[in-house]
């Protein structure tokens, strides 16, 4: 069944209308299974809220149903849509939906991928790889998106006996900010060395600090959460081995980290047959195709860790405008990345 483009601007539109936060995306994941089985596809919500839709696995065309907080009146203005997701990622959510429905190819709507992508965790763990992935993030319709960076996130943890503050010892507030600034110098590039992207170096940042005088008053706390974000070059566990070396272990008051789950970077080949058919799909709609590399990290981070398959991420929009208070999105823009997926999808 031909799906009519006003059709699947209508689902984006509703889409965005909804409130869809991680770990709030019920509403939004029964709205995409109403509009599957409207065209006659089978569909179900799994154990962790992803909406599954399996039909043609040469293909798997995947993005997240979640969205960061933030409440941007939804809007359509001279052929944009204003609202919260229209880019990052409900655009490229609903321009897979309907170019599956459109091709015959499989489709999921994962949650969670704004904060531990747990919808993905487990989509790699419950099923098999498939032929080919398309990860849904926006790269514009003329971008595809190749590689990404990798993150470990980490948590600091110190305690010190308290004393008063003339003391010169250092406590463990200090230690945190002493173990964070010399990970930071260990990782900034150095100047006599030649300039490297970011893409290609790690970089730091600190997230949230907390500390202080406990309760009992006899002691001070500190807790450091750090995010590390790594090149394709290095693998997660050298990042790790690398920060954990600039730990102090001269005095009982060092400090330890807790690691989150690792999330390693990945690089996709251009010459995949997978990346060949966006190249032709863009070129056939008039436009010459752009080859990415994200500095962030994404949900294909961790298909690329256990599925063996060709994969690129793509989708409608600017990427500029992730969790923007000004997020929009072009309806003209959505309209031809849905023709590219589904020339794309009838390729493979």
């Amino acid at each position: 069944m031909s799906i009519h483009r006003q059709t699947g601007r209508e689902l984006l539109i509703d889409l965005v209308s909804l409130s869809s936060p991680s770990g709030e995306e019920r509403e939004a994941a029964e709205l995409l299974v109403e509009f599957f089985e409207s065209h006659d596809r089978e569909v179900r919500i799994d154990e962790v809220g992803n909406v599954r839709a399996p039909a043609d696995d040469r293909v798997l065309l995947t993005s997240h149903i979640d969205t960061v907080p933030g409440d941007i009146p939804v809007r359509t203005e001279d052929g944009t849509l204003w609202g919260r997701g229209s880019v990052d990622a409900t655009g490229p959510l609903c321009a897979m939906a309907v170019a599956a429905v459109e091709t015959g190819t499989s489709f999921v709507g994962v949650v969670g991928e704004e904060t531990d992508s747990r919808g993905a965790w487990h989509l790699i763990e419950d099923r098999e790889s498939p032929d080919a992935l398309i990860n849904g993030e926006p790269s514009g319709w003329d971008g595809v998106t190749l590689g990404y960076r990798g993150m470990l996130a980490g948590t600091y943890v110190a305690t010190s006996e308290s004393g008063h503050t003339s003391r010169p010892g250092p406590n463990a507030i200090q230690h945190a900010i002493g173990w964070w600034s010399s990970v930071e110098e260990r990782f900034s590039p150095n100047e006599d060395e030649e300039w490297e992207p970011v893409f290609e170096r790690v970089t730091t940042k600190p997230v949230e600090i907390e500390g202080g005088t406990d309760p009992d008053g006899l002691s001070v706390s500190a807790t450091l959460d750090g995010q590390f974000r790594v090149p394709p070059s290095m693998t997660t566990e050298e990042v790790r081995e690398i920060a954990e070396g600039q730990l102090r272990t001269d005095t009982d008051a060092a400090g330890s980290v807790n690691w989150g789950k690792p999330i390693p970077p990945v690089m996709e080949s251009p010459r995949t047959e997978l990346a060949r058919a966006f190249r032709v799909a863009i070129r056939g709609e008039g436009g010459d195709p752009r080859l990415l590399r994200k500095t962030g990290t994404s949900d294909m981070n961790i298909y690329a860790s256990a599925w063996d398959c060709p994969m690129v991420t793509y989708g409608p929009g600017d990427s500029d405008l992730d969790h923007a208070p000004d997020e929009r999105l072009d309806l003209d823009e959505y309209d031809r990345s849905i023709t590219v997926l589904e020339e794309v999808a009838n390729r493979l």
